[in-house]
Parts: structure tokens; sequence; C-alpha cells
């Protein structure tokens, strides 16, 4: 395998099976700690299988070439006389005959595939080599902007009257630039796009590799590593990405919220559409307002070749969009066909719609899914939803106006489904408690609570169960209704421009305004720079209720036996919720195992894995056979990390933090000594995590009070991990300065403390490396909220569908694991690379039990000792 250095020995074996799995086009299962090089492992084994795979087709095309050359007449006078002379040898003439065709076809087509790769690959050449050819679109861009500078002066001159002539000027100028040259444009789109580049439209997909992650920080940070790799220079790759992240009109991107993003972006790719029918009778100003100048079919098909010439990451892209005026959204999804590596995160390979609408073909390929520990939490919050009560009620008031409104020029069929729709939110509401035609903020819920239901029993006892939800779906999707009220309520809905008619108007105002103070205190940061009634205005887009409620109706159409519909009532109709929870994410995930040649899961820590495998592979319904594992361990040597279970504390207490004994003050008391002796020998940096926020927070109370805060901090600064998650970048930095400051002056502060919470912002993605983890401290058992209806809900459906494993109830490994998971992800943070060194502490006697302490990952279990007193443990720190 190409490599930048010397690979470690398991990076070796990591590329070997991760190779055998795509050849063979297994599912398979692969973990590698991090700070083993996962990453460049995944890069070069996967592109070295894929440089093999398409050696191998262009032989195979080679050689069915020229056999086709070979016989291009079909048969030899020969075959034609043997077979008509003798009557029994006849259907073997006729075979012959068709098995020919079936080849010539398929020579045909190769020659064609050929054609076309081969102006591909000599279009990107040409590009790669021709200066000329980048500049000259940036060039034609310049003269379009100067020409639109010149008109805009000239309008300015005109206005004041300055200058006999300008008048005429102007108007040769309009006709002449701006029209001929815009209007080109379009024409040119429509002609050229659907004429010359007929082969590029319908371009085929290559095989390829699609690698998804969590976020975009770990998706550039992958493509770094492309970068840097053997095959950074001939890879074709491309990145992609929400509108939020790759949008790079100015005016679209201020609306910050993704739905509005969105919305705002389709609305003006149908302005642009509607542009050419109506430019005659349509008033140039709005028109010039909604077309968005980056959405330009030739630009986006520059900046497509452009990034499949060099491999760039999202923030590349889009300084080269703004570069080139093209929109990186839409210009990187022309490049999919024809790249080999895209890189793209978890939502849109999981999401079928989403999947879709970006034209990812999955047949055939190879999907590799990294950071894939929460796979299936993942793949549960992506397919659940949830609506509100003033939700419901909002989308309810604003479909009945815009019924009422057009009900002379609605179709017969779209008044049925729109009434349709207003029935089902009617029920849905009723079965919060509440009333639609009264405004939700002032209704309370009689019986508050949480109510767990299966969806069939949930839309018979809404008694909607009479409707065909596939049907409204699909009306939803077809019609685009949501985006057509969207409309109807910014022009007649908001509260700078309400048109108060008749009642339901006023309603709808008051609705309207209920909406906003409900917005105003969800989120404190308005736009600041937008005036008083431009902000209500923003903040009202924010408001499309209908879309959410789609999601939430799409996800009642899953087989009853696979999600729950939970009733949340809460204080008003306003407050309470719908939630769908889908409770088998293998469904969702079937599809992708099934199309796929090969799937990938990847993680620094997989362990457990019995997850992966037998709630989603096997539930989706893969042969065992197909599935595959491997583990390596650790590039560190052995002496290198020190992870210990300690059963007890300095004065001799039983280490246990369940809920019951967490709580006592001798328990509190006891960790603050075990974390007070530790930070008088450990250098540097120490993280501890607890369990929750809210333990956190009071254990930290009990500290203060009982003086014990202030001897720690004698000796560590101490740092809590921040709820929002804008701050915690602010308190890693100073983290980090507080260490680096300590090592270098000496003195009595050696370093700092991180009081962290598990599966929070500090338990993930982030790196503890060399002095900012010496040591890592787990409080308890972060086991979930078993009180948690969802939770609940999931244990007795695990119980119901799945086997029970060595003894143990499914509900009971779940916990078990979700716990272990948590803490594996936690721990793992410290050791970053080969020279790193750090010690684990494990505060808890519960970790020895087997079950438990088997679902450590092997690398760390296989060092771990178990200490029953505090001092043995505190004397092995030390050295």
């Amino acid at each position: 395998f190409p490599f930048p250095y010397t690979p470690y020995r398991i990076q070796e074996q990591f590329m070997e099976a991760l190779y055998g799995a795509l050849e063979a086009g297994r599912v398979g299962i692969f973990e590698s700690p991090t700070g083993t090089g996962k990453s460049l492992s995944l890069i070069c084994g996967a592109l070295s299988w894929l440089r093999d795979w398409e050696e191998k087709r262009r032989q195979e095309e080679a050689r069915l070439l020229a056999l086709g050359a070979g016989g291009q007449d079909g048969l030899t006078p020969q075959q034609a006389r043997l077979g008509s002379a003798d009557t029994a040898g006849q259907p073997d003439w006729v075979t012959a005959f068709v098995q020919k065709k079936e080849e010539r076809d398929m020579v045909d087509r190769l020659k064609e595939e050929q054609i076309r790769r081969k102006k591909r690959e000599d279009r990107l050449e040409k590009i790669r080599h021709n200066v000329h050819l980048k500049y000259a679109a940036k060039r034609k861009r310049c003269e379009e902007d100067e020409a639109k500078r010149l008109l805009q002066l000239s309008k300015e001159a005109l206005s004041q009257g300055a200058g006999e002539d300008a008048p005429d000027l102007l108007d040769h100028d309009e006709e002449e630039l701006i029209l001929a040259e815009y209007e080109s444009e379009e024409e040119k789109k429509v002609a050229s796009g659907l004429e010359d580049d007929e082969d590029d439209l319908e371009e085929e997909h290559v095989t390829k590799i699609y690698y998804c992650s969590r976020t975009h920080s770990q998706l550039s940070q992958f493509v770094r590593e492309v970068q840097k790799s053997p095959f950074g220079k001939d890879t074709r790759l491309v990145a992609l990405g929400s509108r939020q992240n790759l949008c790079v009109n100015e005016e679209v991107r201020r609306l910050s919220a993704l739905q509005l993003i969105n919305d705002r972006c389709m609305e003006m790719q149908k302005n642009r559409h509607e542009k050419k029918s109506n430019e005659e009778n349509e008033k140039k100003r709005r028109v010039s307002r909604t077309v968005c100048p980056f959405y330009s079919y030739e630009q986006m098909q520059f900046l497509r070749d452009e990034v499949l010439v060099e491999v760039q990451d999202i923030e590349q892209l889009v300084s080269l969009g703004r570069e080139t005026k093209a929109c990186p959204y839409y210009g990187s999804r022309f490049a999919i066909p024809a790249a080999q590596l895209v890189v793209l995160p978890y939502q849109m390979l999981l999401h079928e719609p989403t999947r879709n609408a970006a034209g990812i073909k999955l047949k055939d390929q190879v999907v590799i899914i990294d950071e894939a520990h929460n796979l299936i939490d993942t793949i549960t919050c992506i397919h659940s939803a949830e609506v509100s009560g003033s939700q419901l009620c909002c989308a309810h008031s604003q479909l009945s106006q815009y019924m009422e409104r057009y009900r002379k020029r609605l179709k017969a069929k779209n008044l049925m489904y729109i009434k349709q729709i207003l029935y089902l939110l009617e029920q849905f509401v009723a079965m919060l408690g509440g009333n639609v035609n009264q405004n939700p903020g002032c209704q309370a819920v009689s019986q508050t609570g949480t109510v767990l239901k299966s969806i069939n029993d949930f839309l018979f006892q809404s008694q909607t169960d009479n409707i065909n939800l596939f049907k409204v779906q699909r009306y939803c999707e077809k019609s685009l209704i949501s985006r057509k009220l969207f409309g109807f309520v910014e022009r007649y809905g908001g509260p700078a421009s309400a048109v108060k008619t008749n009642k339901e108007n006023q309603k709808l105002a008051g609705l309207q305004n209920f909406l906003l103070t409900l917005q105003q205190g969800s989120d404190k940061e308005g736009t600041p720079t937008s005036p008083p009634v431009e902000a209500e205005h923003n903040q009202l887009r924010t408001a499309s209720p209908l879309m959410q409620i789609e999601g939430f109706l799409s996800a009642l159409t899953n087989a009853n036996q696979d999600g729950r519909v939970i009733l949340n009532r809460q204080g008003t109709v306003g407050q309470s919720s719908l939630k769908f929870l889908l409770l088998n994410p293998a469904v969702h995930f079937a599809k992708v195992v099934e199309e796929c040649r090969a799937v990938i899961i990847a993680g620094g820590t997989m362990q457990p894995v019995a997850d992966f495998r037998e709630q989603l592979l096997c539930c989706a319904g893969v042969d065992p056979a197909r599935i595959v594992e491997f583990s390596c361990g650790h590039v560190i040597p052995p002496e290198n990390i020190l992870p210990i279970i300690l059963c007890s504390g300095p004065s001799n207490q039983q280490l246990e933090f369940t809920y019951q004994t967490r709580d006592l003050p001798q328990m509190m008391d006891e960790t603050g000594r075990i974390l007070c002796n530790l930070c008088n020998v450990i250098p540097g940096g120490v993280v501890c995590f607890f369990p929750s926020y809210e333990y956190e927070k009071q254990v930290y109370g009990h500290w203060e009070n009982s003086g014990l805060l202030s001897r720690l901090a004698a000796k560590k600064k101490i740092f809590q991990e921040p709820k929002k998650a804008n701050q915690v970048e602010q308190v890693l930095v100073e983290y980090a300065k507080c260490i680096q400051r300590c090592s270098q002056t000496g003195g009595q502060m050696t370093g700092a403390l991180l009081l962290s919470v598990v599966g929070g912002k500090m338990s993930e993605g982030i790196n503890f490396s060399d002095d900012l983890g010496r040591c890592v401290i787990m409080v308890g058992m972060p086991y979930p909220n078993i009180r948690s209806p969802e939770l609940q809900e999931k244990m007795t459906w695990l119980d119901k569908t799945m086997p029970r494993a060595a003894g143990q109830a499914p509900s009971r490994v779940l916990i078990e694991n979700l716990c272990m998971k948590a803490v594996n992800q936690s721990i793992g943070r410290a050791i970053r690379h080969q020279k790193d060194f750090a010690s684990i502490l494990l505060l808890d006697h519960r970790y020895t039990r087997p079950a438990i302490f088997n679902k450590l990952p092997q690398w760390i279990r296989e060092r771990t000792q178990v200490k029953s007193a505090f001092g043995s443990a505190f004397a092995e720190l030390r050295k």
C-alpha cells in the first residue's frame, strides 16, 4: 500500500483487512483506537482497492473490445454453412447468433463509455494545464460586473438629470449589456444544457467510495489527510455539505436558520424558471431581487471541473465558489458522477429523501461510515420527528386561511387534500387535549404527563386511521404545499403587513404575535443588524410549521412495530408535543446495505460491537457470513498507559456511585480526597468526567462548602465544562494556556483540572493529547436515565424482538452497552499518538464485574489493574 511514511504494523493489518472486505463485498465493523492513524489507513486501503479495481475493469474492457474487433461481422461463412446444412444444429446457430449480438451490444456500450471517459479525462487534463481557461471564466465575470456597475452609474446619473445625452446612452446600455447578456446566459443554459452537454447531464456514475462522518470539521480533517496522502494528487474528490455550509449568497446566508436558507434558495430557483416565462409582464424590480446570481449553469460546470481536478475541502470549495461566482452547493453535486471519493455528512447518506435529492446513487458503490460508534442513535434521531402544539395550531390557522382565500381557484383534488391535512391537524391537537381554534398558549392541559402509543393505536384513537398517510405525504411532496403556504404567510401574515380584514385574519395576527413571543423567548440572539420590524419578520419566517409536521406525518408511515408515538402533555397545549420515536433503525439501514457493494462501519472505539451486529445488521437482513469484524490494538508501548479500577478511596469508603448512594456527603468527600491526592502528583492536565451536569454541579457545590475546592485550586486551576456549545472552544483554549504557563514557570500550580460530563461537549472529538490529559478520571458509571419513557419503550421492544444473549435480557445488555460506549468514548481521549502517556482511573467497584470489564476496549482492558485499596493504586500512579 502506498503510504506517506512507514506505516505501523497495525495499520498494515487494518489496510489488508479493509482491502479484503471491499474485494469480497462484505459488511465490516472496523475498530482502530484514536491516535493509531485510522483515517490514513482508511484512505490508503480503500483507494488502493479502488485503483486496482479500475485497472481490472480496464483490462477486462480492453479484452472484450479486442474480441469485438476480431469477430466484427458476426458469423463466419463456415459457421453459417454448417448451421444451415445440419438441421439439428440450427438451435446452435441461433444461440450463437444471439450470443454474438449480446457481445456486440456490450462492445458498443463499452466503446461509448470509453469515448465518454476519454472526453471527461481530456476536459480535466485541459483544465490542469491550461491556466488561460481557468481565468477566461473569471474574466468574463469581471466584464459582467463592470457592465453592471456602469449601468448603475448611468442610472444614478439619469436620476440626477446630469447630462443631456445620458438617457440615450442608458437605453443603449441597458439593451446591449444587461438584457442581452443576462438573457443570453439564460438561453444558453437551456441550449447548451440540452444539446452539447447531453452526456454531461446523464453522466454515468463511476465506481466510487462514499465516506461519511458526523461533523463538518471531521470531514475537513479527513480531506486534509487525503491531500497529504500519496493519493492526494490524482484522486477526484468532492466534499458535499448543507446549504448552510456551502451557500455563498450573502443575502441568503444571513438567514442563518437552515430551514429558511433552504426555502429561500428553492424560491430563487423557482423565480429563475418563472423569469423566462413572465419576463414581459413582470415588474423588473422583483425579478432582479429574487434570482440568485450564483446559480449559473455555465459557472457551476466550471466549478465542477475545478473541484474534480484538485482535492478541496469545504472551506476551499466555498472560496472557489465566491471567486468564480458559482454555487458550491449545486456545483459540488454536479461533480458526484465522475468523482472517485465523495465525502459527506451522515445525514445526507442515511436519510433516503436527502440522498435522492443530492443525486447519490448507492448501487454497487462502497460506503465507509467513520466515527460510527453512535450510528444506531444517529439513524434513530434522523428518522424521529417532533411537533409542538403551537406548531400544529399555527399550521392549521395558516392553512385554513390559505384555503379560504383561494377556495375559488383550487382544484377539487387540492381542496380534498388540504381538508384532510386540516382534519389531521385538528385531531392531533385534540390528542394533546386542546382545540385548534383557540390560542394554544392560553389552553391549559388537564392531564399532564407522558403517554406512549403504538402507531396504529395513535391513528385509531385520533380517528385518523381512515386517511391514507402515504397519499397525503406524496401530495405534500408533489404539490410543495408547505412552500406555497410559506409564501402566503410571508405575503399576508407578517406583523408588519398583516391584512386584518376578516375575523380569521385577526385570529392569525394574534397567533402570529404569540408565536413571536415564543420565538423570541427561545432564541435571544436575534439578528442584531436588522431593524426591529425586519427582525420580527425574520423571527416569523422560522415558523414554517407545516415542514416539521410533514416530517412527523412521514414518520407515521413507518411499520407499526418499528416505532412509537409519544404524547408529551405539559402545562399548555402550545408547550405540549407529539414525538415519533423510531425503535428499529435497521429498517432504514437495510436499503444502504442491500444496494452497496460493501459497507464499512469504522470507529476509534466500537466496543461493545454486539449492538451493531444484532440491532443493525442482522435486523437489516444481512447474512452473518457477510459480516467481518476487525479490531486492532494501540501503537503505544504497554508502559505508556496505566488504567486502574479503584474500588475504595483513601478513607476506605467503598466507591459505588448508584442513584441512591452518590448523593451521600461521604461519597462526594471521598471523590474530592481522591482528586486532591492525584493533583498533588500528576503534572499537567487532569480531566474528570461526571455522569451528568446535575451531579457535577452538586459535587462542585458540596466541595465549595466543605473547603475542599480551595485545596484543589492550590494545585490546579479548575475549569468547568460549559453548557453552551459556543463557549466550549474558549474554555479549552484557557485550559490549554493555563497548563502551558504552569509547565514553563514552575511554582506551586502544576496545571489545570477540567470537570467534564460524559456525553457532553468534551467527551467526543476533542483531543487531550500530551500535557492536556495526563490523567482521565471517570466518576461512577454513566448509566442512561432508565426512567425516560423513550428508553423504557426501546428496552421493552428489544426484549420482545431480540434473542437473549448469554442468559442476559437484551434490555439489560442495552443499558450496559450505552453506559460502556460513553465510558470508552471519554477515556479514549487521552492517548493521541505513539509517544503519548496517561493514566485512566475508573472510580467504582462495579467496573470489575466481568460483563462490564469485557466491554472495555481490548487495548485498555489488557493493561488494566484492579485495586481494592487506594494506597497501592496511588503508589502505581506515582511511578
